[in-house]
């Protein structure tokens, strides 16, 4: 796989001007000159071969050659709802997810997150979907939606969805994992973490009033960022998607 570049508009005709930081990486990082090949995506599901046609000081101007409809998603829908992270692992969080085939991240607000989800934070996580989607090959770009509260998640998720949360007590009744997804038929699955302090007894009993499978992921304490990549893991192994 050659060098990969992110146009933030759709490729509709022949010619492209690549701009901003993706220029600036193609022209100062990369050295390109006048007919070198890259690969360009828009987020469509595609992938173009495209050539450099001229370079400008912040932009290069490059030629469609080839248009490739390559498909690397999952064959299911799969969200990420969860407390966000501190630091750097916010953005760990996100590379690993877009690397799995994570369909869409909800940052939730908990009673106990510690790191607010505030517009500064997403837009930077935004640019590290692109990054890795640029590393792995994918031709989507993982969808970063406005946070939600517990209740707001609940109210918009469909019956209809395998709703999954994960929560290491066994008083709430957690099943596993292989049970869960052993139902053929999902195609839509929900999986939510909750904050670094854990879900308060009212936000867990919200999920179970509200039917959401509870699952435990075994008698360690996880880290939310690792559960929510176990959790996602599992369901890709599972059903040998990877």
């Amino acid at each position: 796989m050659g060098q990969r570049y992110f146009v933030n508009s759709p490729v509709d005709s022949d010619h492209v001007t690549l701009s901003g930081p993706e220029a600036h990486h193609l022209i100062h990082v990369m050295r390109a000159g006048r007919g070198d090949q890259v690969i360009l995506f828009d987020g469509s599901g595609c992938q173009f071969s495209a050539e450099i046609q001229r370079l400008e000081k912040s932009s290069v101007d490059l030629l469609i050659c080839e248009r490739q409809a390559i498909n690397l998603e999952l064959p299911v829908q799969l969200t990420v709802a969860t407390a966000l992270p501190k630091g750097d692992r916010q953005k760990w969080l996100v590379e690993k997810l877009v690397e799995l085939g994570t369909s869409r991240l909800i940052p939730l607000v908990t009673e106990r997150a510690v790191s607010k989800p505030v517009p500064q934070a997403l837009s930077r996580l935004e640019r590290s979907v692109v990054e890795s989607s640029k590393q792995c090959g994918r031709n989507q770009l993982m969808k970063i939606n406005q946070p939600l509260t517990v209740s707001e998640l609940i109210e918009q998720d469909s019956p209809d969805t395998l709703r999954i949360v994960a929560h290491p007590e066994p008083a709430w009744g957690a099943k596993s994992m292989d049970e869960l997804l052993s139902n053929p038929a999902a195609t839509d699955i929900t999986l939510t973490i909750g904050p670094e302090g854990g879900w308060t007894d009212e936000e867990i009993g919200q999920f179970a009033a509200a039917q959401w499978q509870v699952v435990s992921l075994g008698p360690r304490v996880l880290r939310m960022e690792t559960a929510a990549i176990a959790l996602v893991a599992r369901c890709v192994i599972q059903d040998q998607w990877m």
